[in-house]
């Protein structure tokens, strides 16, 4: 049964989906041309336009259209040769063998060669820029180009996942006589870019000399969006054709216009704990918070019941990582969580903050739905809305925060790209995870070679997560895509990716 808090919020929800304010993404659209298509994102790029320095996931999903890598990831979830015809591993997982692509070419013109492979590589393990973004080219030993086809890439020690590092974005090969990268993106992807207007657009066209299938649609523009309250206004209104992510209760109210796909974010949806900072120091506190909560109910009423629940991080596209079972290590029990509570010394009630980026409204609603359910245990969780910059800066990259309500998404189709991350010493441990057990789980996967001995450490990694509750973990999040009926071709990939090159015109 659902408490009286938790109807008075659906109420409330009912009436915010109705009220549709005038928001940062309006007017009208540049011209009637066919070939055009204007996307709403949820936040700007980031300030640089080089792909080695990409962070956020809606950076890079706008920047998978622009870059590539030697490999890329398909929408089947299989690891396709990009920038390089093909390649192959040593038995030893130390050495990965490259062929550079007959006739690639870069968008100012230029054939990409094995120097700029050999230098994009370089500059993603560079040290002096301190910890590697991706951490995996920390292990990178050399790359040799023995001829104008063939790249070598020696490890330190052995990584049979390193070809799928490589799919990430923020890996992307670039040319080495761009001596601007930060603000002349180059790449070989079916877009090339145009311009920028920050807070406002960014606009990109097809590259004719693309070496695949190419785009089918000629100019794209990806509009800053950041007031959810206003999306279904710029659908509506024109100013939008597409809007991935709309909110279940946002696509209820969109006009036959518009078709609504359905798929997953392939993200781990959870309330991210801050585990050094009072009073989530406390295995006690953590697990308190773990009990009181309830993910159905939370699904139920932020995504219309859909979703996945999950229990550690990790989510269903990852197959043979994913471990369901551990959905029911907290089955919400509210007097064991008082319990906690009073064990860890906060009887007479606990109180914290809920910091959550303003411009994705199913994460704002998800943390007041957690705000009621923690009130039926004594813990008083107020919501800080910040811009989304803000939360880079603060929360992910100053770590000043004690709670947050994200979704975690993995760069690259490896169970590595979402559990490295929480090790001790990783920059990207926003939540300060520390667990000497964890760390040799995380390091032991890594260093298999075997696969079944892989998968079994990257299992001990999530149980192990879950124990310690080093989060209150929610959901897989529904993904719910608005599009413009005069456009088809809208493909789901097992990552976080827009791939815009599929769309074409339906009319």
């Amino acid at each position: 049964m659902k408490s009286k808090g938790l109807k008075k919020l659906l109420s409330v929800f009912v009436l915010t989906a109705l009220t549709i304010a005038l928001g940062a993404c309006s007017g009208d659209k540049a011209d009637g041309n066919s070939s055009r298509i204007t996307i709403g994102i949820p936040q700007d790029v980031e300030d640089s336009l080089d792909p080695h320095k990409a962070v956020a996931a809606g950076t890079k999903e706008v920047y998978f259209n622009i870059f590539e890598g030697l490999v890329k990831p398909d929408s089947e979830g299989n690891l396709i040769p990009a920038v390089a015809s093909e390649y192959h591993p040593s038995e030893d997982g130390r050495v990965y063998t490259f062929t550079l692509r007959d006739g690639i070419k870069f968008h100012d013109g230029s054939p990409v060669t094995v120097e700029d492979v050999k230098y994009s590589m370089e500059k993603c393990a560079d040290a002096g820029r301190g910890e590697p973004l991706i951490a995996a080219f920390s292990n990178l030993e050399s790359v040799n180009t023995p001829d104008d086809k063939t790249i070598e890439i020696f490890l330190k020690e052995p990584d049979t996942e390193f070809a799928a590092e490589l799919a990430n974005v923020a890996a992307a090969i670039i040319p080495a006589s761009n001596s601007e990268p930060d603000t002349n993106p180059i790449g070989t992807g079916p877009y090339k870019f145009v311009s920028r207007s920050p807070q406002e657009s960014f606009v990109v066209e097809r590259f004719d000399e693309y070496w695949g299938e190419g785009a089918h649609i000629e100019n794209v523009t990806f509009k800053v969006c950041a007031n959810a309250d206003s999306i279904v206004m710029d659908l509506e209104g024109g100013s939008i054709d597409m809007f991935a992510r709309v909110t279940a209760a946002q696509a209820a109210e969109l006009s036959d216009k518009f078709e609504v796909l359905e798929g997953t974010m392939n993200l781990v949806q959870a309330l991210y704990l801050n585990n050094e900072a009072e009073p989530f120091d406390d295995i006690r506190v953590r697990q308190a918070l773990c009990y009181a909560a309830s993910s159905q109910e939370i699904m139920d009423f932020v995504s219309g019941g859909k979703g996945t629940e999950i229990g550690s991080s990790m989510f269903p596209a990852f197959g043979k990582y994913y471990m369901e079972e551990l959905k029911d290590t907290y089955q919400q029990d509210l007097e064991k969580a008082k319990s906690l509570l009073a064990e860890a010394g906060y009887g007479e009630g606990l109180s914290f903050t809920i910091t959550v980026p303003s411009n994705y409204q199913q994460h704002i609603d998800t943390a007041q739905v957690l705000a009621e359910q923690f009130k039926a245990v004594g813990a008083e969780a107020r919501i800080q809305l910040v811009e989304w910059e803000s939360w880079l800066s603060d929360v992910y990259a100053g770590r000043n925060y004690q709670a947050t309500v994200v979704g975690v998404d993995a760069s690259s189709l490896t169970a590595r790209a979402l559990l490295e991350r929480f090790e001790s010493g990783h920059p990207g441990n926003f939540i300060n995870f520390n667990n000497k057990e964890y760390d040799a789980a995380v390091r032991a996967a890594i260093a298999s070679t075997d696969d079944a001995q892989k998968t079994g450490y990257y299992k001990e990694c999530q149980r192990i997560l879950s124990a310690e509750a080093a989060n209150v973990y929610i959901q897989d999040l529904p993904e719910f895509v608005a599009l413009n009926k005069k456009y088809a071709g809208y493909e789901f990939y097992p990552l976080y990716v827009q791939d815009i090159s599929r769309l074409y015109i339906s009319e």
